[in-house]
């Protein structure tokens, strides 16, 4: 690509988080290159259009991505920023991961009850997660699951209507919302998150080198490194957004800690497991993942590829 006077094009899609962490990116882009012009461009993704369903009836991560995707393929915008976690783990070979911000918390809140324990007996706990619905019953097999879609103020509402007694949400979503007193934040010891939460991604096209260089400078090493680490794990397990997986990957030094855990849906099994590992060792997370499928009852693997 050859670099026009034009602004740069960032998409995003046009929920109030997204275009919370569009301009977190934005920001981030005029700090490292004063002078720099950007336009956010706002599109609405399938996947908050349906409201009524769990994406894994429809379609999976893709709808989250596939209007972005479709936008960065024609050349309608220069680079497109995600939230990792609801990226799918194999993408298109025309396109590049450049950056990642620094993650932020990576904790889920708890609304509606200061700690899962004192959550009434058969309480309803609100969620589509498959991973935080497994984690909630295996810790709680009394509570009772139902779907809750939406963005964050839509699944607040539905809360104080009464849909649910409780939620789960992401710490990092209603920090970057101006939020962070909602809710009780639980630590990963207790409720290991999902693989990439609290991650901003920026994509652009692969063969768009321009572009790549001016977001690489914004590039958070640690949390690309680490980030990258769970998405390995997720494509070594050949998990999708039915599969319940919990990951967090850490930086110790020239180390990576990658802690893990695939659970029954009904959170009746549970498998964790951790390994350590040089940062260049990229086989690492296979490793873990075979660890955990190993150790897995058939029914389980089963969720798995």
């Amino acid at each position: 690509m050859t670099r026009t006077n034009r602004p740069l094009r960032l998409g995003t899609r046009a929920s109030p988080l997204a275009l919370a962490q569009a301009e977190l990116v934005e920001a981030a882009l005029l700090a490292a290159h004063p002078g720099l012009e950007v336009e956010i461009i706002a599109v609405t993704a399938t996947g908050d259009r349906i409201q009524d369903r769990a994406l894994a009836d429809v379609g999976g991560k893709a709808l989250w991505t596939k209007e972005l995707d479709e936008r960065l393929a024609n050349g309608a915008i220069d680079f497109a920023v995600h939230s990792m976690k609801d990226v799918e783990t194999l993408r298109p070979s025309a396109f590049r991961l450049a950056a990642m911000l620094e993650r932020g918390d990576v904790r889920d809140r708890l609304i509606g009850a200061d700690s899962i324990d004192a959550l009434p007996h058969s309480a309803k706990l609100g969620t589509s997660s498959p991973r935080r619905s497994a984690q909630l019953l295996a810790l709680r097999p009394d509570l009772e699951i139902v779907l809750f879609r939406g963005n964050v103020q839509t699944r607040l509402q539905k809360l104080a209507h009464n849909v649910a007694d409780a939620t789960l949400l992401a710490a990092a979503g209603l920090n970057r919302l101006g939020m962070e007193i909602v809710g009780a934040a639980l630590d990963v010891d207790a409720l290991l998150p999902a693989p990439s939460q609290g991650a901003i991604g920026i994509e652009c096209r692969a063969d768009d080198a321009a572009v790549a260089a001016v977001l690489s400078a914004i590039n958070h090493r640690e949390t690309h490194l680490c980030v990258a680490a769970e998405r390995a794990l997720l494509a070594a397990l050949n998990a999708d957004c039915r599969s319940p997986v919990a990951a967090l990957a850490m930086l110790e030094g020239d180390q990576i800690w990658l802690r893990a855990e695939i659970l029954a849906m009904d959170g009746s099994e549970v498998q964790a497991g951790e390994i350590r590992f040089a940062t260049e060792d990229a086989d690492a997370p296979a490793r873990l993942a075979s660890t955990l499928l190993y150790a897995a009852s058939p029914d389980l693997r089963r969720l798995f590829g």
